[in-house]
């Protein structure tokens, strides 16, 4: 694999193709020249010593070298080497509520752009854990297997929506045991965020913490929402338009209920915490985290990328020493094997 570090470098190629424009003109401008003095044979009996592939020569000489030297700059990185090493942390999958009730807008900006902002936060402060996402409504299924690819995970987190599953309402016992079937070692430490208003419409949530229980996994819950509850606002080109309504044509208003919430957390030995104020979500949860125990587990990374500009100054300082003892004149060896056509 590769890479390039300084991609803004590239924009000095243009410099290459301009040098060559203006080269041709002066080859051109210089033939001109020589026509208004004389015949070419005229002028090749005054310089017989002259050759007329030479200067061409060391110009491309000049124009590779630049070339060498631009690639330098960009310094393009190589690293093939996958290696196995052994960390120490916790497997955490992040459930996620992206059920319509999630765009109610009691906590700015919304519940689910809380939920969002809050996981970026989170996955920012891990150490050599891994992490894992699912998403959830009216059904539940994975985003994202486990992974130590962080920057992954929050491209992953952004891109969260309602629209990702079409069943309404929120199951949050299939959220936990799809979370759940995450973790296929035994021996790891496992931690469920999860993210929810409270509302669930889905009475199995006992078994989902049975599950949870035997399998060793601590669910930290994290409510977003008001008791007071919101309007579901329906918004396009993002103006709100109207507000969700019930079947008989009421408004709906969503409310968040932390009982759920708070059974799951305390039924997995985990945490309950409110969504509502950053800064200490970020330090609860990382409380909640520190207090599970952290066990090895072997991941596989690309060894880093090693940086090759050197090669190109070399490359560009060879030439550049070449260019050096190519003269514009004949020499006598060259002149035997012809090589330049100069005879």
């Amino acid at each position: 694999m590769w890479e390039l570090d300084q991609t803004n470098y590239l924009y000095l190629l243009l410099i290459i193709p301009a040098l060559i424009g203006l080269l041709l003109w002066n080859l051109r401008w210089k033939k001109n020249i020589v026509k208004a003095f004389g015949e070419g044979s005229f002028l090749k009996r005054l310089a017989p010593e002259a050759s007329s592939t030479k200067p061409m020569l060391k110009a491309i000489l000049v124009l590779v070298s630049l070339l060498f030297i631009v690639i330098a700059l960009v310094n393009p990185k190589i690293g093939t080497k996958v290696e196995t090493v052994k960390r120490q942390g916790v497997d955490v999958v992040f459930a996620v509520d992206v059920s319509k009730s999630m765009l109610a807008e009691d906590i700015a900006p919304s519940r689910l752009e809380k939920a969002k902002q809050l996981t970026s936060q989170i996955i920012d402060n891990l150490g050599s854990d891994r992490v894992g996402m699912v998403a959830y409504a009216g059904s539940a299924f994975p985003i994202m297997p486990i992974t130590s690819d962080f920057n992954m995970a929050k491209i992953f987190a952004n891109d969260l929506n309602t629209e990702m599953v079409s069943s309404l309402g929120t199951a949050l016992s299939e959220a936990i045991q799809v979370s759940a079937n995450y973790f296929a070692e035994e021996d790891s430490s496992k931690a469920i965020i999860l993210f929810s208003d409270g509302e669930d419409h889905n009475e199995r949530i006992d078994d989902a913490i049975s599950i949870a229980k035997d399998k060793g996994i601590r669910i930290i819950t994290i409510a977003l929402g008001t008791a007071d509850g919101a309007k579901i606002p329906i918004k396009v080109n993002g103006k709100i338009v109207e507000f969700k309504k019930d079947g008989e044509g009421n408004e709906v208003i969503t409310q968040m209920n932390e009982s759920t919430l708070k059974e799951i957390a305390s039924a997995t030995n985990g945490e309950f915490i409110y969504g509502t104020h950053t800064p200490e979500v970020l330090e609860l949860v990382e409380q909640a985290l520190q207090k599970i125990e952290k066990k090895d587990f072997e991941a596989q990374q690309i060894a880093d990328f090693q940086s090759q500009f050197q090669w190109f100054i070399a490359l560009a300082l060879l030439t550049l020493i070449i260019d050096a003892f190519v003269l514009n004149r004949k020499t006598s060896w060259i002149k035997k094997i012809n090589l330049f056509n100069d005879k």
